[in-house]
């Protein structure tokens, strides 16, 4: 064979193998390519897992701390007979829902009067929250409002809201609301069978509390006159006394009595008497501020405490009383008047004290001509 052809064929055949060896090497790298793809697939897969894993595990433990929370506050409901902590607890539980930025609770007294508590809101004012216009028993009520052009925009307004009644063996005492701010804020069946829970924790409590209120209520009144009794009177006093001196306020005392009311006993009877001192209670009631705490302190004895006020508030809640009492005639006894000692509290006085400054006073007054009032520093006035 020619020589040149070997050589021919022999480079031929090089080329060839040459050539296989570049395609096996190829193909090797391709396959390796291929499984690293397929490793780096599966890896990504199980990274993508694990972070799902853990995000489910995050909010697995956020639930569960949620939930602890929320049963935490659910037993401390009912764990107290204290009207004011029971209703602020129960709002505080409401508000922690979802989305949630306000929260009221309305309660139906006797004769339609109604009471509530807001937390987030202000409560004076708050509309009276109604079911159907039909009477029916709605297991929930859900509301939304829109505003007017010129409101449309602002912050803070209220959006939504969703109201459960709060039912006692069967009977509506009140409402639990909650509110949003939030435009989008929708109410759905989770939230109410939420509020449902609560509502079927906090129901007892309330009345319990409520109850508890109007023993100790009745319990702080005199049966006699309906003002407060003595008792109250003197932790009442002991209260405020130290009240003003923490925070450096202003506390004046009136106590003061019927003149001769005595003669009045013994002219008229004790049932009569009874009747013309609760009488004078009743007028005491017309003329004195909302934050004054009338007390009858013992037979025609009687007490004004005046928060924040001096001796001029004293004077003139003085006149007043004796304008109102000694107006017209008081039962079966005809015109009285009274006699008042009055006092306003000083640095170095407690409550014992105090007191004892304000009747001295009152018996100055009897000794001066009756009629009268005599503060405990010696000034007199006569109304």
């Amino acid at each position: 064979m020619d020589t040149n052809l070997l050589v021919i064929l022999a480079a031929a055949g090089g080329c060839v193998l040459a050539l296989v060896l570049v395609l096996v090497t190829l193909v090797a790298r391709r396959s390796r390519r291929r499984a690293d793809d397929r490793v780096g697939a599966v890896v990504l897969t199980l990274e993508k897992r694990m972070d799902e894993l853990a995000q489910e595990l995050a909010r697995a433990v956020d639930r569960a701390e949620e939930e602890g929370r929320r049963s935490r506050f659910l037993g401390e409901i009912s764990g107290s007979i204290d009207m004011d902590e029971v209703l602020a607890r129960t709002l505080d539980a409401g508000a922690r829902l979802e989305g949630v930025d306000a929260a009221l609770i309305q309660l139906e007294g006797s004769e339609g009067a109604t009471a509530t508590a807001a937390l987030g809101l202000a409560a004076d004012g708050a509309e009276t929250i109604t079911g159907p216009p039909d009477g029916s028993p709605a297991r929930a009520i859900e509301v939304s409002y829109r505003y007017g052009p010129d409101q449309a925009g602002a912050d803070g307004l209220i959006h939504s809201g969703l109201a459960v009644p709060l039912e006692d063996s069967g009977s509506r005492i009140g409402y639990l609301a909650v509110y949003s701010r939030d435009r989008s804020r929708r109410f759905g069946d989770d939230d109410v069978r939420e509020l449902e829970e609560l509502t079927h924790r906090a129901t007892p409590a309330i009345e319990n509390a409520r109850k508890f209120r109007e023993a100790r209520q009745l319990a702080d009144l005199d049966a006699l006159t309906g003002l407060h009794n003595r008792r109250y009177f003197h932790e009442t006093l002991s209260r405020e006394c130290a009240r003003a001196h923490r925070y450096n306020r202003r506390l004046a005392l009136v106590v003061f009595d019927l003149d001769d009311f005595k003669v009045v006993n013994d002219h008229v009877g004790h049932l009569a008497g009874d009747a013309v001192l609760a009488e004078a209670a009743e007028r005491v009631r017309e003329v004195i501020r909302t934050a004054d705490v009338p007390c009858r302190v013992g037979g025609d004895e009687f007490a004004v405490i005046l928060p924040e006020s001096g001796i001029q508030q004293a004077e003139q809640l003085f006149v007043r009383l004796q304008a109102t009492i000694g107006a017209r005639p008081l039962g079966q006894a005809g015109k009285l008047h009274i006699s008042a000692g009055v006092a306003e509290l000083k640095p170095d006085d407690d409550s014992i004290t105090f007191f004892e400054r304000a009747d001295e006073a009152l018996y100055r007054a009897k000794d001066a001509g009756k009629g009268q009032s005599v503060t405990a520093d010696g000034g007199r006035q006569t109304a």
